[in-house]
This record gives structure tokens, C-alpha cells and sequence, in this order.
């Protein structure tokens, strides 16, 4: 179980801390949302879970042991908002091997399988696929990683309503095998698919029941 305690981040550069005693955990096979408007802290939340951005106060510990944030990039798998603009590689293969060119092919196409993309040529530009289909394929580059946790940040941002369905139908499946924190302004869609939610304003964190928002 991953948790976040007393958590705090306050640059000197700011009259306000961005982040103000947090205390979380993330439980194994569930999906932990968190609510919040723009500059809420909710980005700030995931860089420093994810190794990017280091707290001020607190401590992000895993099964009791506090990591370091280089061993935070090799637990956390974190797909950005808008994770396409991000990509790199020119076809769907050389993009899921960036960075693991030992990979072998029946691995990729696993990793596809995992994530609804089986039937899609590994032969084809990332740019060339529909937008519900790049965030799958933002998920494949992560999960192909075997991170111990999975975050999103917004991951219905910019989505019709059908491929905003598809996504959560696949965040419900994942669930099941992967912890999964997702953070969004609105968790419209994912409240029948979330185990425990949080709502985050002002860099503080408090529980919300779940049915209640349903």
C-alpha cells in the first residue's frame, strides 16, 4: 500500500502552500479519485507521488518504508493530461519500446491487449489514432513498465462522450489487477467505477463518501 503522510509542499516563491498536510493511502486492486477545481494542488499531488516534485514536509512511503523520489519513478507509472502531446516514437512500437528496447514483441502487443488496442498495427504513427485511442495507448507505455501504481491526471479531458464511456470501462477492468489514483475537476464519469473518493480544495484533502456523490 502506497501512503502519503502529513504531506505538505510549500515553495518559497508562494505566499500560501500548495499542499497542506495530506494524508492518503492508496489501497492494492481499487480506484482512488480526486476531486478538485484548477490550481487546487491536485498536479502538485501527483508529480511529488510520482517522483517528479520533491514535498516540503511529509513523507511518501511505501508499505511503511519512505522512497526517495528516483524510487518513486520506478513504482508510479503517471499518464499525463493530454498525454499524446507527449509522444515521441514514430509508430506505436517504437514508442512502447522508448526506453525499453529489450522488449520483445509479443510483449507489446500484450501490452496493447491489456489495454483494448489488440487489433491496432504496431506499425502505426501514434498520431494517427482516434483520441480515445491515444489515451490507451498512453496507458500501454505505462503499464509495460509494471509500475505498482497507476496515475492519471484528468483522463476524460477533451473526450466525446462515447470514448469517455470506453476509457472508464477500461479503468474498471484495471482496477481489478492495478491500484489507480485519478484526479479530476469532474468525476462525473468516474464515480460508479471509483472505490474511494477525495476532494481536494486548497491543497487540503478530506473524504467524501462515494454513494453520496453516485
Amino acid at each position: 500500500m502506497l501512503s502519503l503522510e502529513q504531506l505538505g509542499y510549500h515553495p518559497t516563491a508562494t505566499e500560501h502552500p500548495i499542499l497542506s498536510e495530506i494524508n492518503l493511502e492508496i489501497p492494492p486492486t481499487s480506484l482512488t479519485a480526486i476531486i478538485g477545481p484548477s490550481g487546487s494542488g491536485k498536479t502538485t499531488l501527483l508529480d511529488i507521488v510520482a517522483g517528479l516534485a520533491e514535498p516540503t514536509s511529509g513523507r511518501v512511503a511505501w508499505r511503511s518504508q519512505e522512497l526517495l523520489p528516483e524510487q518513486l519513478h520506478q513504482l508510479v507509472g503517471l499518464v499525463f493530461q493530454f498525454p499524446e502531446r507527449h509522444f515521441c516514437g514514430m509508430t506505436i512500437l517504437e514508442e512502447l519500446r522508448l526506453g525499453h528496447p529489450e522488449l520483445r514483441t509479443e510483449q507489446v502487443y500484450a501490452a496493447l491487449q491489456d489495454v483494448g488496442l489488440g487489433d491496432v498495427s504496431i506499425e502505426s504513427a501514434p498520431h494517427e489514432l482516434s483520441g480515445g485511442q491515444q489515451r490507451r495507448l498512453a496507458l500501454a507505455v505505462q503499464l509495460i513498465r509494471q509500475p505498482q501504481i497507476l496515475m492519471l491526471d484528468e483522463p476524460t479531458a477533451g473526450l466525446d462522450w462515447s470514448m469517455r464511456r470506453q476509457l472508464v470501462a477500461l479503468l474498471a477492468k484495471l482496477k481489478q489487477e492495478w491500484s489507480l489514483l485519478v484526479v479530476t475537476h469532474d468525476a462525473a464519469d468516474l464515480l460508479e467505477v471509483a472505490d474511494h473518493c477525495w476532494a481536494i480544495e486548497s491543497g487540503r484533502l478530506r473524504s467524501v463518501e462515494v454513494a453520496s456523490l453516485r
